[in-house]
């Protein structure tokens, strides 16, 4: 048996609260009808009787407080939205009750950017963390010794989970499932919620976002002219040249305010652009290769396949609009 407590937090969102609670109650369920015993014993925990949520549009009702709740098995952390500095200070007061019930032996499950929260404890640093694409500069900026994963959707260390990508979570609650009741269990709750179990990263989700709140004019001004010129031909010397720079210490400046070399936002900018031409245009893939200033077409299709986990064919089937 294991009790779970879904925190009830301030700015979280009705949906992953809900859907959390609905899974795990079911898994229940699917053991009652293979003449099993239920496992979890699940209660919304919060720190008052009820909490508003959505600007006051719902409103939870917790089955008890942080304060009559000793001993808990897992904590979950739903996905919260809205300004997390001050998220931040509204659900100030669990920080500590976490903390305690981490160090007795808590696995903490995190729900996307739940993970703001969590890494405003500090049970997050010097580890693994994923986190949705959109939100990965402004985590990086705030959690700078933080270890983000791009290529996984979920992490698991020390007891701690978390996943990236909106309604990633589900995943992640598949994973934790099969940990705590085996593969079958998961497998079982993956068709009846109708969830793609094999759905592994986000990186076909992607659009890739410069990192632009560092500072450095120069590399704001080497951004602006990658990003304006996605079709242009250059070396980075070249790049170099045109902004008056020497290139060792500008590729040390570049990496350290955008978390790219030049060549990977090079890169990046490049397959984002060649995405668009796939989604809306009737060129074929070559031709798109050959725009983006590639002579190698084998080159830009590993490119493009390890930004994006898809070939261009593939991702043109997918999104094409």
């Amino acid at each position: 048996m294991k009790h779970i407590s879904i925190l009830v937090l301030e700015d979280a969102t009705m949906s992953s609260i809900d859907s959390s609670y609905q899974i795990l109650t079911r898994i229940n369920d699917f053991l009652k009808y293979q003449g099993k015993e239920p496992f979890y014993t699940i209660e919304m925990v919060g720190l008052q009787a009820n909490t508003a949520l959505s600007k006051g549009l719902y409103s939870i009702h917790a089955d008890k407080t942080i304060a009559a709740i000793n001993q808990t098995d897992v904590i979950v952390i739903p996905l919260i939205c809205g300004d997390f500095s001050q998220t931040f200070a509204k659900n100030k007061p669990y920080a500590s009750w976490l903390l305690s019930q981490y160090q007795n032996g808590a696995e903490i499950v995190c729900l996307c950017v739940g993970s703001f929260f969590l890494a405003s404890t500090g049970l997050l640093n010097g580890k693994k963390c994923a986190i949705h694409w959109a939100a990965r500069n402004e985590f990086v900026s705030m959690f700078p010794d933080i270890h983000i994963i791009d290529d996984n959707i979920i992490t698991d260390e020390n007891r701690i989970y978390t996943c990236g990508g909106g309604f990633s979570y589900l995943n992640l609650l598949l994973y934790v499932i099969e940990k705590h009741l085996g593969r079958e269990m998961s497998v079982l709750a993956s068709k009846m919620f109708e969830i793609d179990i094999e759905r592994k990263n986000q990186q076909p989700f992607i659009i890739f976002v410069g990192q632009k709140k560092h500072g450095d004019p120069q590399v704001l001004k080497a951004q602006e002219y990658i990003e304006n010129n996605p079709e242009a031909l250059y070396t980075i010397d070249e790049l170099c040249t045109k902004l008056a720079v020497g290139r060792r210490t500008f590729e040390r400046r570049f990496k350290k305010s955008t978390g790219n070399s030049i060549a990977e936002y090079i890169q990046r900018v490049k397959v984002e652009y060649a995405k668009k031409q796939l989604e809306t245009g009737n060129k074929n893939i070559n031709e798109i290769i050959y725009e983006v200033g590639y002579n190698d077409t084998d080159a830009f299709r590993r490119v493009f396949k390890k930004h994006t986990d898809l070939s261009l064919a593939d991702y043109r089937k997918k999104y094409r609009v």
